[in-house]
């Protein structure tokens, strides 16, 4: 495809003036091969799998990255989920493999390793149980790992037992060290992809490849520019296709970037996720570009209108630039990382409820949230449980990735510091779902799920 000279300036602009990036580029890597009964075995041929698969990956992102001029913030592995690796009932174990995991990604050089992973739709084991109780641990003792769990799918329905177990388990993490900033490593999620690039979600899908590579691209700050560039007076439809126009040029320079980094390692790009993953730099806002159509502030009537609006355009730009669209493509609204939600939720314009409805049209899900430390344990089970119900009664991938603070109350602030921003603390309803978790058991899928 032939560029304009005005079209590449405009591309040069994002990158210099609009906070344009590559967010993150992952290589997922399939350790099934490494399985042993000995989980000392498994460990050594793990961490010598690691070190040969990813030999010249950094050097690769990096020289790719200087040579075109674009920003390649993070550097990742997603690895084949912990719970296929190793199964033990004995907690320790799983604390000795990842502690070594997490001294394999330093040594490496990589930001973030994913796949502490485990699934739990339909029932918890033993061993499952095991890699639970390590989490707070291993969350509170490593750097880089990553874990997520996953007690819902459209296909199997949603797992009262499993929430319940797993609630404790996020409390543990946030209070072990009094250092609640580590449950930014932990999210619950339902309907994962199997090419999904963003921590702390990520995992090498079952039969994606021995190395494959993900890309995901992040612009919201240009976004909002392009917006800004538009007459006041400017109608609806000429706001979708701006979206659409410049979501097209950052999917084509995300794939173009992959594509020339998976050929030089000699592997192929599996996806390229088009993703609006805001920071705390003034600017780079999903609640910007809300605010910059047409609300007085984010959460305001009108805000879920527009979030699906610049979630579809982001989508049918991306998708009419690449075929390898995947993973969570669409737009973030994590909490603590985007200053324009968070000052929202400081003057009063949203509160839990409303983003939580906000998720029905929008990626991911309740991302990124502080919440009082002395939360009701039920409390935060019925948090997950509606954020699962939306997930699987909408087949599309929905999550929970909350911060519950010791000694912190509603409005006060927490700083996290660097991408993960700063926030105020969040109300939550404190009437009980206590009854309804005593009954334990599964709730079935939906009927949308019987297909063949």
């Amino acid at each position: 495809m032939i560029f304009t000279t005005e079209e590449i300036l405009e591309t040069v602009r994002m990158i210099q003036l609009d906070h344009l990036d590559i967010r993150t580029i992952t290589l997922g890597i399939d350790l099934l091969d490494c399985r042993r009964d000995s989980v000392k075995e498994t460990v050594r041929l793990l961490s010598e799998k690691l070190k040969l698969t990813t030999d010249g990956f950094l050097d690769t992102v990096n020289k790719v990255g200087v040579e075109y001029g674009i920003p390649i913030v993070n550097k990742r592995v997603a690895i084949t989920p912990v719970s296929l690796l190793l199964f033990s009932t004995d907690m320790e174990e799983y604390i000795y493999l990842a502690e070594k995991l997490d001294g394999v990604a330093k040594d490496i050089g990589l930001d973030f390793i994913g796949g502490y992973t485990c699934f739990l739709e339909y029932e918890v084991s033993q061993s499952d149980r095991a890699l639970l109780k390590s989490i707070p641990a291993v969350l509170n003792e490593t750097e880089r790992l990553c874990s997520s769990i996953v007690p819902a799918t459209t296909k199997a329905g949603i797992n009262l037992d499993a929430i319940r177990e797993v609630v404790p388990i996020i409390l543990e993490t946030a209070r072990l060290k009094n250092n609640p900033s580590v449950c930014a490593k932990l999210i619950v999620i339902c309907n994962p992809p199997p090419d999904n690039p963003f921590m702390a979600g990520a995992f090498h899908g079952i039969k994606r490849g021995n190395r494959v590579l993900n890309v995901g691209i992040s612009g919201p700050g240009a976004i909002r520019s392009a917006l800004e560039k538009l007459p006041e007076n400017s109608d609806i439809l000429s706001v979708v296709e701006e979206i659409k126009r410049i979501s097209f040029k950052i999917t084509r320079a995300g794939e173009f970037i992959g594509k020339e980094i998976a050929n030089r390692m000699g592997i192929e790009l599996v996806s390229v996720d088009t993703s609006l993953a805001p920071t705390p730099e003034e600017g780079d806002s999903i609640a910007r570009i809300i605010e910059r159509i047409g609300v007085e502030r984010f959460g305001a009537p009108g805000t879920t209108g527009l979030l699906f609006l610049l979630n579809d355009a982001l989508k049918k730009g991306g998708l009419m630039a690449s075929s390898l669209v995947g993973g969570l493509s669409g737009s973030f609204i994590p909490v603590s990382e985007d200053k324009g939600i968070a000052e929202a939720v400081s003057s009063g314009a949203i509160n839990l409820e409303k983003l939580e409805s906000l998720t029905n049209v929008c990626s991911v899900g309740l991302d990124m949230i502080p919440i009082p430390g002395d939360v009701s344990p039920y409390t935060l089970m019925g948090i997950i449980l509606d954020e699962m119900a939306i997930g699987v009664m909408s087949n599309k991938t929905t999550a929970v990735r909350i911060i519950p603070v010791p000694g912190k109350r509603a409005g006060e602030w927490l700083e996290l510091g660097g991408l993960l921003g700063r926030a105020p603390i969040m109300d939550v309803n404190r009437f009980s779902c206590k009854a309804l978790f005593e009954r334990g058991g599964r709730i079935p899928p939906p009927i949308s799920s019987y297909r063949n």
